[in-house]
Order: C-alpha cells, then structure tokens, then sequence
C-alpha cells in the first residue's frame, strides 16, 4: 500500500471525514491519549494491514464481529493479525457454542460501523453495552496497537495501556482475556 500519510494525533484535514471517525479523535483527544494516525486507501484485508503496520510501527489486530445464533451474545474478538481464527477454542473458553460471524445490521447498529472497519474503537458507541470485548491473551504483551477509527482509509497507533486503562473505561466497556491457540 502507497502513499501512507502519518499524523501526530489526528488528520491535518478532518473536513470531509466521517462524524463517527470525528468521534473517535474527540475522545481520545479528551481522554489526553497519545496517538499516531495513518491515512490511507481503504484497507478491507490483514494483507492490506501490513503495510500500514510497518509504516506505523504497531501490530494491528485482526478484529472479528461475532455473534450466538440466537444473538443471546454479541463478541469483538480482537486477536494478532497472523493467528487463525477456530470458534471451538473461543467458544469454549467464553461458555457459549455456536458462534457465527454478526450481520452488518448490527455491527452498524451497535458498533457505528461497516464491514472491513470493525474495530474495538467502535465500543464507544455501543452505549448499552451489549457488545463483550475479548482479547487474545497475546495482545496483552504488545506494547501498541493499530486499530481503525471505525473506517478503513486510517488506523490510529496508542498505547496498549491507555487503550486498556483509559479508552475502555471512557467507552465503559471491560474484556475478558482468552487464551486461542494457533494452528
């Protein structure tokens, strides 16, 4: 991927922009987090990722939207970019079987955002707090994340700790830690 344009906290233009991606800014600008920003072309893949990850200097996560078949459970599962997904080990470390990818209907719904933006930035629009977070025990240990301010043409770069310690809490929402074994 070209032309990755890199920001000290947010985009020098921020006219034209999403107000859900605004958002994001906002609260992390008020919540004093420091933050990188990269923009670039829509990203829809984790191949498309590595570019931005190199030039940003910071893991991004593989983000999945997943839900019970009664929709009873409503998981952002965030795990590192290169380990497979298998829903036998997350569904029985969580308690829940059946796990299947969410429809956009409620990913826009709950989370603000489209298909190939899905990111834990996202929670702070889930005001009801019906959407759990789960994060692979192995993100834990990174010192930072990359993540989409709920669009995939940026990836904002903070801290592993102020997203764990302030932008949660702010978003009001916690986590739980899963152990998902690779392949």
């Amino acid at each position: 991927m070209e032309n990755i344009e890199l920001f000290e906290g947010r985009p020098d233009r921020i006219e034209g922009r999403l107000e859900t991606e605004k958002a994001v800014y906002a609260l992390l600008d008020s919540l004093g987090i420091k933050y990188v920003t990269a923009c670039h072309a829509p990203a829809f893949t984790m191949e498309e990722c590595v570019a931005i990850e190199k030039r940003l200097g910071a893991h991004v996560c593989k983000n999945l939207f997943l839900c019970t078949r009664n929709k009873s459970g409503i998981y952002l599962l965030m795990i590192p970019a290169d380990k497979p997904f298998k829903t036998k080990y997350l569904s029985s470390q969580i308690g829940c079987s059946r796990l299947s990818f969410a429809g956009e209907d409620d990913m826009v719904s709950l989370l603000g955002i489209h298909p190939g933006a899905v990111s834990p930035l996202g929670l702070m629009n889930d005001k009801d707090g019906k959407v759990q977070l789960i994060i692979d025990k192995v993100l834990l240990g990174y010192e930072s994340i990359g993540c989409h301010p709920c669009v995939n043409t940026a990836t904002v770069k903070m801290s592993m700790r102020d997203f764990l310690e302030a932008f949660l809490p702010a978003a009001r929402h916690g986590f739980i830690t899963v152990e998902l074994l690779p392949e």
